[in-house]
């Protein structure tokens, strides 16, 4: 019997389809790529405008918000595309390989059937935008759907909010039912290569469907149930933002309030004023990711502290807290940086545990430093100035980065790792030829504290500027690999909106069901000490910080928490340092902090010896960060000097 060793010739119509599918891909890819170009673009331009010319673009900022929200869901549809959204799926590495087919249905069925609801919430919600249809409607659509959305406002004319003065906002919004529907399609199509499997992951359309139509006077029974279904699809893979989304919608259900709340809170956070700043900061950070500016300030920074002990070190450390400015708790920092920086330790002279330890340490270490994403999110739900959480983070920030420096002198002092004379001509030589990035951070921090233009015109004017220096000046990135650039950051920007969207959703439940004010009273009623809250405050958000991505984490708990801490006299902006500096321990505590997982993957190292390597630099933040609880000075003493009022 002899084996056919020539490839099968793919026949013309699979031929045919396969063309198709690339350029849809490619047409997808550049759409969305346009729209997050243009929201670094527009900001410019109004602010050129506005300050040279007296002219701005009218309605720009309308614009630019729903620019925000048709990135968001676009890019998410790029992210199911491509299977890149944020999961737990911790339980598809214990179960055999053989229960793979059945584990990718299950998640596909429940992850679709979340989706296609969220889409009919979606519509419910641009059924009382749209409130200008034709009667004309009534005869085209199925009889149930008219029933279904009658109720909305659908068919009676009146008048429409509009964008920019013209453009109708359920235009802007119409963006939420298409991409919750064409993810929906897409978790079907990935559930299975095998048409059977895939037939019955397409199942979730008529049952999502039966459940709207009819599920409603059994909602309150479908609860628990529901419960436990969304928690083993998460365990075994399904995305963060379904088991979210599935949760609004299940306690929304047993309420009996209709979900079209769950959309309308994804649209009042994603389009708030300044939540631009986070897709336009997160694009500059992955231009300087993509290009070879690490190994320029790599560079710089192993002249300016190669004489200290441990000096590479500590330039790895600085490095890497640079980059986590500039894509927030993403893990692009490790990823992005992790394979240059592991050989240039291990080759100054310094033990792979302790590298391996150091870089999965410093994967999050500049979540407090402007103008980092998570303080700007934290801002935005707590209601405060973005300026006042960037004052009140430098010097708990700079304390963690450089208390991992102080160990990094240690180790070198221990291991004796050899170190370099400093000569200022080469200094100066590798400042010179870094010049542009270094005076990205400087560029970015005088744009925000000098009143000279709005956060995210700042925002804005950093992207171009990075693009223009690796585009045109380094020539890092090829002009004809920039799309290709702005799409892998759209499925990040998409990965990581759609979780704050639906999270919004459930946070809206928690609210309207009083909870943050329950917990308040609890608080009051059985905490009488301001220190023990902070104590179980730290170790609650730790474990939070493990099981949850910050963004979600913020979404979700701050509101909880604002008023427990208003009972005990906890500044805002203390609290958000301790927030957020909890929840960067929580990636590092095993074992599933989610940076653990990364330098596993990264380092193509087992995850007990990740555990073993990151533990020691686990216990010197968490003593950083006791004494940033404790002493709130830390935190606040900026402002007085800043005028920023605190109290």
């Amino acid at each position: 019997m002899t084996e056919d060793l020539e490839p099968r010739a793919a026949s013309p119509r699979t031929s045919r389809w396969s063309r198709l599918g690339a350029l849809r891909n490619h047409a997808e890819n550049a759409f969305v790529s346009v729209f997050l170009l243009a929201m670094a673009v527009i900001p410019v331009v109004e602010f050129i405008g506005r300050r040279w010319f007296g002219v701005g673009i009218p309605g720009a900022h309308e614009y630019l918000q729903h620019l925000t929200l048709w990135v968001a869901f676009l890019g998410a549809c790029l992210a199911s595309r491509e299977g890149r959204h944020l999961t737990i799926a911790a339980a598809e590495r214990v179960f055999p390989p053989a229960w793979k087919r059945r584990i990718d249905w299950f998640t596909g069925f429940v992850s679709a059937t979340v989706c296609l609801t969220l889409a009919g919430a979606s519509i419910q919600l641009l059924a009382s935008e749209a409130a200008a249809v034709p009667e004309s409607w009534r005869g085209v659509l199925p009889a149930f759907l008219v029933a279904w959305l009658e109720p909305y406002g659908l068919f009676e004319p009146g008048s429409l909010t509009r964008i920019g003065g013209w453009l109708p906002v359920w235009v802007g919004e119409a963006v939420m039912p298409f991409g919750f529907l064409v993810i929906a399609g897409r978790f079907v199509l990935r559930s299975s290569p095998r048409a059977r499997y895939r037939a019955l992951a397409a199942l979730s359309i008529p049952f999502a469907i039966a459940l709207a139509v009819w599920g409603s006077p059994y909602a309150s029974h479908f609860v628990i149930p529901g419960f436990l279904v969304l928690i083993a699809s998460a365990v075994l893979g399904a995305p963060i933002f379904v088991l979210l989304g599935g949760s609004a919608i299940l306690l929304f259900w047993g309420a009996g309030v209709t979900i079209a709340a769950i959309p309308a809170e994804t649209y009042r956070i994603v389009t708030y004023p300044v939540f631009p700043t986070i897709p336009i900061f997160t694009l500059a950070g992955f231009v300087l990711s993509e290009s070879r500016a690490d190994q320029r300030l790599v560079r710089v920074f192993r002249e300016f502290f190669g004489w200290m002990p441990g000096g590479t070190a500590v330039a790895a450390t600085v490095v890497c807290g640079f980059f986590t400015t500039f894509t927030g708790a993403s893990g692009v920092t490790i990823l992005a940086l992790g394979g240059l920086l592991l050989p240039v330790l291990i080759q100054a002279g310094f033990k792979e545990r302790f590298s391996i330890g150091l870089l999965t340490a410093t994967g999050s270490l500049g979540l407090l430093l402007p103008p980092s994403l998570v303080v700007i999110l934290y801002a935005v739900l707590a209601r405060i100035p973005v300026t006042d959480m960037f004052v009140a983070g430098i010097i708990p920030g700079l304390l963690l980065v450089v208390s991992i420096c102080v160990v990094c002198v240690i180790q070198g002092y221990r291991d004796r790792v050899a170190r370099g004379r400093f000569n200022p001509k080469e200094a100066a030589r590798a400042l010179w030829g870094a010049k542009w990035e270094v005076a990205i951070p400087v560029l970015a921090l005088w744009l925000i504290f000098s009143g000279f233009c709005t956060l995210v015109e700042a925002a804005a004017a950093v992207v171009v500027y990075a693009l223009f220096v690796e585009v045109v000046i380094y020539r890092d990135i090829r002009v004809r690999d920039v799309f290709s650039v702005l799409t892998q950051c759209s499925m990040l920007v998409g990965g990581v909106l759609i979780i704050l969207g639906v999270a919004m959703g459930l946070t809206s439940y928690l609210v309207d069901a009083q909870v943050p004010m329950a917990a308040a009273d609890w608080a009051a009623a059985h905490i009488e000490s301001r220190w023990v809250f902070l104590i179980l405050l730290n170790v609650a958000l730790i474990v939070v910080g493990c099981l949850m991505d910050i963004f979600s984490a913020l979404v979700v708990v701050v509101p909880i928490v604002l008023p427990m801490a208003e009972v005990f006299g906890i500044h805002p902006a203390h609290l958000g340092v301790i927030f957020l500096a909890n929840l960067e321990l929580g990636y590092l505590t095993p074992p599933i902090g989610m940076n653990l997982f990364l330098a596993s993957f990264r380092f193509e190292r087992p995850l007990p010896v990740v555990y073993k390597a990151a533990v020691p630099f686990l216990l010197i933040l968490l003593c950083m960060v006791l004494l940033i609880t404790f002493v709130p000075s830390l935190t606040l003493g900026l402002f007085n000097l800043v005028g920023t009022g605190a109290p």
